[in-house]
């Protein structure tokens, strides 16, 4: 799902359920000071800083609420519900699964096809005997080490490095750290990038990214606007989900600057010397995203759980596997 590399997310529109798509209050800006801490401490204590997944956060969450329909469900066991790309209707929890009472957690998902995503080790918390996982490779996360963008070494890295290289040889290129105050010079990058991939707006994320442009001291996102002999001509947007480790959620160039990719995601790693990884987002099951993101050399993938909890021993569903859940 990153918006970084050549190819624009897949955006869907609401499906599912009636029944779940009615539940809950939309997301909005105002909830933020709500939901932002619940958000954030689901990964306390949850393995390494950089296994923290890229989607459960305030920030993704409210930009692309209407590509998934996010609600906010407030309760005993709060949840943010909505649906996935593939359309399978999912709970967010905002409470330890692992923890809750099964009675509940069956109650809490009616509506729902499961919770997610979730990462490796609050998927390795829940008691397989009462619950059941799945997953897809194209919803995982691409995760980096830093160190490899800042100097892109090696063999499998040269093309990139050469590229920078040529980049830098045949034009100026001036990189000034994002405020809004540069929203229009980098919404002119965004029509671009539009027209180099013949999208008319509206069909990929662009909505989303224009309001990341407008918020984003407001949510958190900081990155760099990058001028190629005086043109603005891409721009990065990254966003930090814990100690050292970074998600990318937009990047946006003109294609007839080679290497300028490149160069943007090399100037953010150097430019933080503190930073120690990097968030890709998942490919979305797209052949040339994951062909990109692959050429990059990621350290791992991440893989994104869903947990359904099994039925209850007596239930009509327990007894008949051909019976739909309640």
């Amino acid at each position: 799902r990153a918006r970084h590399a050549q190819e624009p997310r897949r955006v869907m529109s609401p499906a599912g359920s009636a029944a779940g798509a009615a539940q809950g209050e939309p997301l909005a800006l105002t909830l933020q000071a709500t939901l932002a801490p619940l958000l954030a401490g689901r990964w306390a204590g949850d393995g390494p800083p950089q296994a923290a997944l890229s989607d459960p956060w305030f920030a993704n969450l409210l930009l692309f609420r209407q590509a998934h329909d996010w609600r906010w469900l407030p309760g005993p066991y709060p949840c943010i519900g909505g649906h996935a790309y593939d359309g399978a209707r999912l709970l967010l929890p905002l409470f330890d699964l692992a923890a809750a009472p099964l009675d509940a957690v069956r109650d809490r998902l009616q509506g729902h096809a499961a919770y997610g995503p979730l990462g490796d080790a609050q998927a390795a918390r829940l008691d397989p005997a009462h619950w059941q996982l799945s997953g897809s490779r194209d919803d995982a996360d691409y995760l980096y080490d830093a160190d490899r963008f800042r100097d892109y070494r090696g063999k499998l890295l040269q093309k990139k490095r050469n590229l920078v290289k040529q980049l830098l040889a045949a034009h100026t290129v001036q990189a000034v750290p994002y405020t809004e105050a540069l929203a229009e010079e980098a919404a002119t990058v965004l029509s671009a990038w539009l027209a180099d991939k013949a999208k008319a707006p509206g069909q990929t994320d662009d909505g989303p990214c224009l309001q990341a442009l407008a918020l984003a001291g407001r949510l958190g996102l900081d990155g760099w606007l990058h001028r190629v002999d005086g043109e603005a001509a891409g721009f990065v947007l990254a966003e930090r989900i814990r100690p050292g480790v970074a998600v990318m959620r937009f990047a946006k160039a003109a294609d007839r600057f080679k290497g300028l990719y490149q160069h943007m995601f090399q100037h953010h790693a150097q430019a933080d010397a503190t930073l120690r990884w990097l968030n890709f987002e998942q490919d979305l099951g797209l052949a040339n995203f994951r062909q990109t993101k692959l050429s990059y050399q990621p350290v791992a993938l991440l893989a994104k759980h869903r947990a359904t909890p099994r039925p209850a021993r007596g239930s009509q569903w327990a007894q008949d596997p051909r019976a739909s859940p309640p």
